[in-house]
């Protein structure tokens, strides 16, 4: 199931995936990159390439679609976490406002199926 939402984020552009902790922060665009696994190792992007990241598919417990109310917009996003509710990886959707601060109804579409495709938290 982790495999399924994954790869199904990867199909659409503009999506941000974000690994973050407290020493580092690594960004890697949606557009253009596939994805495998090997065992428990969910790899996206190519190994040769300039950007690419290994995930350990066991140690990822729950995904949750959120949306986060900012002071202008709303943030749309899947985010993943440990066994301890540690957030390890995070899908962000970009390009989710016009130039005007208006939500691209679309995107919000996109987002919205994914959300009923999976259920707003999925336990793995």
């Amino acid at each position: 199931m982790l495999l399924d939402i994954l790869s199904d984020l990867l199909k659409i552009d503009d999506i941000l995936f974000i690994i973050k902790n407290n020493v580092a922060v690594s960004e890697i665009r949606s557009n253009s990159l596939h994805i495998k696994q090997k065992e428990k190792w969910i790899t996206i992007g190519d190994n040769d390439g300039p950007a690419h990241m290994h995930i350990n598919s066991e140690l990822i417990r729950t995904a949750e679609f959120i949306e986060e109310e900012r002071t202008d917009r709303t943030s749309f996003s899947v985010q993943f976490f440990d066994q301890n509710g540690k957030r390890i990886l995070a899908a962000f959707f970009t390009k989710m406002y016009d130039q005007s601060n208006n939500l691209n109804s679309e995107r919000k579409k996109i987002y919205k199926k994914l959300c009923q495709k999976y259920g707003s938290k999925t336990q793995f």
